[in-house]
């Protein structure tokens, strides 16, 4: 199987369990207990944001090795616009809907808060990013680290990745330490207006996530230069760091169900929060992920050459979870995908919040049924592809004589 085609099926695995985590019912969704990040402090978004960051590298990389600089960076914000308009437009949506559906203002309150289609301020620093609605958080953290990608692209042309990593690692410091309220604090209070609305509401600290998504950057940039060679960093005879890996997942695994079910001593979480604040993508998530991401990789790389015949089974059932055409089909149009999810999210929202509460036969089948319906994007895409394709082939008529 193809490289491309096992980071397509991974984020198209992270688009689906992350639309089963963001279908929100009265009373729950047993499918959300199903997930891994019931077992890690690693969820679908970092997933998401990593395996973006790679395949960017791995082919806007390749691009600018072959024609320089400036037409890589001209695709790439390209590519930007077209997903800042992708981002603009599925809120349009959602606040026109909001004006036509019966009730649907005030079941969608705590999503979009006091949002209006004719509030131009706030559609203003929805345009700015200031303000994201529930579930529409991530495309705009994409775009700001997509805007910037084609200058850490060519760092890690001219061999100064190591200065790009320094630069990730202290910005994710910055982060932790909160040095982004000097400026966040203020740009706050101004939208707020000293009254009491909403000011600036993200979910992801971008000093924090960008770690993630440049550190697949980089990756992806090295391999498509061939400065790593994958199959001897993950090496089967070489399983130390594998080892490693597997005890820090093995360490925060109690520690995740304790903090998952309010098992953990009030005084010990009041220090171990501090660690672990998902916006911030505090040293928990990122030791934790840093560990799986390792371990996944060389299970999918170094694990069909391993002597054990165990090791071999688990890698072999893991790449045929990533082979599965659905998860694939869905991973080719990732970017689109996640804007669709948004608007089956809130559709299922709206349905629970005017007809619920279901049983949880009726939203089991509500779920699949969302299940089904993210693939259409993807679907209607492909039937382009295929559709033009044979008259791409076709001969062409013969000119008169």
């Amino acid at each position: 199987m193809k490289r491309l085609d096992v980071i397509d099926g991974m984020r198209g695995y992270f688009l689906v369990f992350m639309l089963i985590n963001h279908l929100v019912f009265t009373g729950g969704l047993w499918l959300v207990q199903i997930n891994h990040r019931n077992l890690a402090f690693v969820e679908d978004a970092q997933g998401f944001v990593f395996l973006s960051g790679l395949l960017t590298g791995m082919v806007y990389a390749r691009k600018m090795l072959k024609d320089g600089y400036a037409p890589a960076r001209d695709r790439i914000w390209s590519r930007v616009f077209e997903l800042y308009r992708y981002a603009m437009a599925i809120v349009l949506v959602i606040l026109a809907l909001q004006l036509l559906l019966p009730g649907a203002a005030a079941i969608w309150t705590n999503w979009l808060g006091a949002t209006r289609i004719d509030d131009p301020l706030r559609l203003a620093t929805i345009a700015s990013f200031l303000f994201q609605p529930t579930f529409m958080d991530i495309l705009p953290q994409y775009i700001v680290y997509m805007f910037f990608a084609p200058a850490i692209i060519w760092l890690c042309i001219q061999g100064r990745w190591k200065t790009v990593a320094i630069i990730s690692v202290l910005l994710w410091m910055a982060a932790q330490l909160g040095l982004q309220r000097i400026v966040t604090y203020p740009v706050n209070d101004w939208l707020k207006g000293g009254e009491e609305k909403e000011g600036i509401r993200t979910a992801f600290n971008l000093f924090g996530w960008q770690i993630v998504f440049f550190a697949g950057l980089v990756a992806g940039s090295l391999t498509a230069m061939k400065k790593i060679e994958w199959t001897r960093v993950f090496d089967p005879r070489k399983d130390f760091i594998a080892k490693a890996a597997l005890a820090v997942c093995a360490f925060f695994l109690p520690l995740r169900i304790a903090t998952a079910h309010g098992m953990m001593p009030g005084f010990v979480l009041e220090k171990f929060g501090l660690m672990e604040v998902r916006a911030d993508f505090g040293p928990v998530y990122l030791l934790n992920f840093a560990a799986v991401a390792y371990g996944l990789a060389w299970l999918l790389i170094a694990g069909p050459r391993h002597e054990n015949a165990v090791i071999r089974k688990i890698a072999s059932t893991l790449t045929g979870l990533f082979s599965l055409s659905y998860l694939q089909l869905l991973g080719r149009h990732s970017l689109q995908i996640y804007v669709w999810h948004v608007l089956i999210v809130y559709g299922v929202f709206y349905i629970d919040g005017r007809f619920g509460a279901f049983s949880d036969l009726t939203k089991t089948v509500i779920a699949f049924g969302s299940l089904t319906l993210l693939s259409l994007p993807a679907l209607w895409r492909e039937r382009n592809r295929v559709a033009s394709a044979p008259a791409k082939l076709a001969p062409r008529p013969k000119a008169a004589t």
